[in-house]
């Protein structure tokens, strides 16, 4: 650590309300941390009654517990941007209301970030829990690139856990986007903002637990939407352009979901942009098939559920 004082960090929690026992579990992780500075966990609910028994979760002025009413636009975007904007923190991290940060994960990501002065933030691996059995997932680098990100989501940085500098979040990198359709995939959209402004530096352990059997999203089955916010992103980032493998990834996702909405001829179209960049875009198949009646819909949405994936 630092000769200085810890810097202090502000844990950001959105919800809906619907998941109060897990989400008291998320704050209780947070607050637990081993970590010797400040922690200030805002709990920011999103459209529903602030739930005020939190706050007594909280562990003195070294460890509070906040909540709040979101008082910007409906979304996790912008939920997510009310809590940063509602605290005053060195570094900001983040947790979704269903998972948990593991112990140790925020004394490692502020030492990484003190001794990665060039980089604006930081991110963990994650341990998933399905059900009946569990999957670990890290990224085998020290850092996360531009070009990473341009070809691969990177599972391995769930948003989770996310943890930024405050003054690079509000200055030259900007909070959540608000503009990208319905708030889809604004964790990967930040992530990219992140990395074209420094490298993306990377803990090398499980930070934290992320919960996937019987969590519903809200995007599932929302295929229009799905589709709106990737072309938004493609024409957002023309560097994809420059990168096969992941144009092809996005143009196969959103082949796959004009094919979920029966627009075969723009399935079709997406498709054969999405082989044009790579063959080896699976969704492209996929899309395709459904578009030519040659598998279901429903065939298709059953592979989906079993991969746990949205689209």
């Amino acid at each position: 650590m630092s000769e200085e004082r810890p810097l202090s960090v502000a844990a950001v929690i959105c919800t809906r309300g619907d998941r109060a026992e897990l989400l008291r579990e998320a704050v209780e992780s947070i607050v637990r941390q081993d970590y010797p500075g400040r922690i200030t966990v805002m709990v920011v609910h999103d459209r529903v009654a602030p739930d005020e028994s939190l706050t007594e979760l909280g562990a003195g002025p070294a460890r509070e517990v906040r909540v709040m009413l979101s008082d910007r636009q409906a979304g996790l975007p912008a939920s997510r941007n009310a809590g940063v904007l509602a605290t005053d923190s060195d570094l900001v991290g983040f947790c979704d209301d269903d998972d948990a940060w593991l112990p140790g994960k925020l004394s490692a990501q502020v030492a990484e970030l003190e001794r990665r002065p060039d980089a604006g933030s930081v991110a963990s691996g994650a341990v998933s829990l399905h059900d009946g059995w569990t999957s670990e997932c890290v990224w085998g680098k020290p850092e996360i690139t531009f070009a990473d990100l341009l070809r691969s989501r990177v599972k391995e940085a769930p948003p989770s856990s996310f943890l930024m500098r405050r003054d690079v979040l509000l200055g030259p990198v900007g909070l959540f986007s608000e503009e990208i359709p319905g708030g889809f995939a604004e964790d990967y959209e930040m992530l990219l903002r992140l990395a074209a402004h420094a490298p993306v530096a990377y803990v090398r352990q499980v930070g934290v637990r992320i919960r996937v059997h019987g969590r519903t999203s809200h995007f599932t089955g929302n295929w229009a939407v799905i589709a709106e916010a990737l072309e938004w992103l493609l024409r957002e980032y023309p560097d994809f352009a420059e990168m096969r493998r992941g144009h092809a990834r996005i143009a196969g996702q959103i082949a796959l979901s004009k094919g979920m909405l029966g627009q075969r001829r723009e399935a079709l179209r997406w498709a054969s942009r999405a082989f044009r960049a790579s063959p080896l875009e699976v969704r492209s198949y996929v899309a395709a098939a459904m578009a030519l009646h040659a598998v279901s819909r429903s065939w298709v949405l059953a592979r989906l559920a079993a991969a746990g994936a949205t689209s």
